[in-house]
């Protein structure tokens, strides 16, 4: 097995973007490839309705509202600005300004003419458009893991500002230093679909917006945690099917082709992690808290599809059920790590995405025969670094002139109201215009 998946993992190391030349494969085969990428491009969508169930339902029904529309609206602010600047800073070419540091191909997309952007694009692996889509469905996922962290205190505007920056420079730049054929890349480091790009990515940011914005009201108390109960635990629960059906597209499309062998074992390789984190986030939900908590059941499966990210091409088949096992008993023990440091995060987007997505980045080096641990060690502390700066500098500006929180009436009276003016459950509340 072993073996095999050596061989497999070389021969899916996915390609750097705008790579053009002679197509690889035939015209028949280009359109398959071209026809599962897409497909590959609705799951990915498909995981934002699953985001935006999985915040609300953890979240307090007076701040449904606030979060739907930062859901739906960062959806929009990743595709937009991927395609103003980000596609050509996340792939910028032979356009490398610091050595596979920062590379720029322009402002705008445009594909190539003809067969350039067509069967010649990529050795025929997929097309110009093809690869513009489904690169940035991924564009706005970093972004929606902050949104869960500083969910139900956050200014909307705020959110909004950061929301559009770091989609636009923070992931795409440092997406390039692997996905693009940066630094990152000519080291080593490897990353099938993001456990590091798009999930650390997000996390670090996330780390630093709830550091910054502060606990909620009332979650912290003389020193110790308070449970604030979700709405609606059915809302959360779809999320999290909806979460691991788009996973199959997320990671299975990553392939960057229709080969029927290497998308059925990355869906194989997925599914079981996701298993294995939901059954191990249980055990140990029930062991720590003497009952199973759904609310560590659902995070146990994310937590299992995020830790097989990185990996699901290149691990053999009871490392992919490790890999799941561990990351769902670290997401349990995580969550009470940041409340002790009273780190208040209402829908566990820290422990889920930059925890395990940092395991995830560790395990390639740890089970794949591919790889070396040392170019992921490196990975991860670039990443950190990278991210960190980015998201505490548009925080800290944020924070300084329009602000980052909203009031003590506006926390109390909900977000929906007093940020939207609307309910998402009509006489939930009795709005008045006094």
């Amino acid at each position: 097995m072993g073996k095999t998946i050596f061989t497999l993992a070389a021969m899916l190391a996915a390609p750097c973007a705008f790579a053009e030349g002679p197509a690889k494969v035939s015209a028949e085969m280009f359109t398959v490839n071209n026809l599962w990428i897409l497909l590959g491009a609705v799951l990915v969508f498909a995981m934002h309705p699953g985001f935006a169930l999985v915040e609300t339902g953890l979240c307090r029904a007076k701040n449904s509202v606030n979060i739907l529309a930062k859901n739906v609206l960062t959806v929009a602010i990743g595709l937009l600005t991927y395609s103003a600047i980000g596609f050509s800073l996340m792939y910028p070419r032979d356009s490398w300004l610091l050595n596979g540091f920062l590379g720029f191909a322009g402002f705008g997309v445009a594909s190539p003419e003809g067969a350039a952007g067509a069967i010649a694009y990529n050795g025929g692996n997929y097309a110009y458009w093809t690869d513009f889509i489904f690169q940035g469905m991924f564009a706005a996922t970093s972004v929606t893991i902050v949104s869960g962290a500083v969910a139900e205190r956050i200014k909307f505007g705020s959110y909004l500002i950061f929301a559009v920056i770091y989609a636009a420079l923070g992931y795409t730049i440092i997406g390039s230093w692997g996905w693009g054929g940066g630094w990152l890349s000519k080291l080593g480091f490897y990353d099938l679909a993001g456990s590091t790009f798009v999930h650390s990515v997000g996390g670090w940011a996330a780390l630093v917006g709830a550091i910054m914005v502060g606990p909620r009201m009332g979650k912290y108390v003389n020193g110790k945690a308070h449970a604030i109960p979700g709405s609606n635990l059915g809302f959360a629960t779809l999320g999290v099917f909806l979460l691991w059906f788009g996973w199959f597209g997320f990671n299975g499309a990553s392939v960057f082709s229709a080969d029927p062998v290497a998308v059925a074992y990355v869906f194989t390789t997925t599914a079981l992690s996701a298993a294995a984190g939901l059954v191990a986030a249980m055990a140990t939900s029930w062991l720590v808290q003497g009952k199973p908590d759904l609310s560590m059941i659902l995070n146990g499966c994310l937590a299992g599809l995020v830790g097989i990210t990185a990996s699901a091409d290149c691990v053999s088949i009871p490392s992919s059920i490790a890999i799941g096992l561990i990351s769902g008993v670290v997401v349990v023990l995580s969550v009470y790590f940041f409340d002790k440091l009273q780190i208040d995060d209402p829908v566990g987007a820290l422990s889920v995405h930059l925890v395990c997505g940092v395991w995830g980045t560790l395990a390639v080096g740890i089970f794949s025969p591919a790889h070396r641990i040392l170019p992921q060690i490196v990975g991860i502390l670039a990443v950190a670094a990278a991210s960190l700066s980015a998201s505490f500098a548009i925080f800290y500006a944020l924070k300084r002139t329009a602000g980052l929180r909203v009031g003590r009436n506006e926390e109390l009276k909900g977000l929906d109201i007093s940020e939207h003016a609307m309910e998402a459950y009509s006489g939930f509340q009795i709005f008045s215009n006094e």
